[in-house]
């Protein structure tokens, strides 16, 4: 669906259904340089399952228009306006890499506006290497197609895929090339500056499930598991053989995991 934002048209994918902000509320974020379609085989599966699913857009990316955001606290603030313009009270927030850290930040800063949190193939702290921020700046699908590159586990790489016919670097790469050719760099600085991370995971009080992936280059495995052992009750589930796109290169896993979390 299309929602105006700050002056701005927001897409949002809601799993072919119409949203209900009365409903069960699920806000899909995702990563750098991503996109709603990281969530593609998610939202339908959630939506048609008696949820209410968001898979926004950030601006600057997909289908969304304004500009690109610069740091993760602007994000969590624009996640709540997007909420407050919803009519949603309360949402449980699933965040894939940079997503992690803006569902982190968004339940650390707004407790009441966030009943659980799902934090997929992230970590307290996200650096990025310097020469793939400016190679970010200055040739962005260059970077795109590097990312596309370390974020797939060796499977993908096989093309022995999950999902049979799916090509999952070329549909990575086509993600990514259809966002704002500024959007890439403006997610590096974002996920690069933050450093609130672990005081963050120290004030979660919301149930929350980890999924982590064996063969994750971009935010490897044991820093996904300090980032569990760093929220109060948090449950870690790892996959071993999955790279940092854990949702596209298997999503029937990720979506039974999150099933069996979000029923309690």
């Amino acid at each position: 669906m299309k929602h105006e934002l700050h002056d701005a048209t927001v897409h949002i994918a809601t799993g072919g259904l119409t949203f209900d902000p009365d409903g069960r509320v699920l806000v899909f974020l995702h990563g750098s340089g991503q996109n709603h379609l990281t969530w593609v085989l998610q939202g339908r599966f959630f939506a048609h399952r008696g949820f209410s699913v968001l898979a926004p857009d950030f601006p600057g990316h997909g289908l969304s228009g304004g500009a690109p955001l610069t740091s993760i606290e602007t994000l969590s603030d624009w996640i709540i306006d997007l909420l407050d313009s919803l009519g949603v009270a309360s949402a449980t927030l699933i965040g894939h890499s940079q997503g992690v850290l803006a569902a982190l930040d968004t339940a650390a800063r707004y407790p009441d506006r966030v009943n659980a949190l799902a934090l997929i193939a992230g970590a307290l702290a996200i650096p990025v290497n310097d020469m793939l921020v400016e190679t970010a700046r200055t040739k962005p699908e260059k970077a795109a197609r590097m990312m596309t590159s370390w974020g797939h586990g060796p499977a993908a790489h096989k093309f022995e895929n999950s999902q049979p016919g799916h090509a999952f670097l070329g549909y990575g790469r086509r993600v990514m090339e259809i966002n704002d050719p500024a959007a890439l760099h403006a997610d590096l600085v974002a996920c690069n500056s933050y450093d609130k991370g672990a005081e963050a995971a120290a004030s979660i009080t919301q149930p929350t499930l980890c999924l982590l992936a064996g063969k994750d280059k971009m935010t490897p495995r044991k820093f996904g598991q300090k980032m569990a052992d760093s929220i109060a009750g948090a449950r870690a589930v790892t996959f071993g053989q999955a790279g940092h796109f854990l949702p596209a290169e298997h999503p029937i896993d990720v979506n039974e995991a999150l099933a069996g979390f979000f029923a309690g």
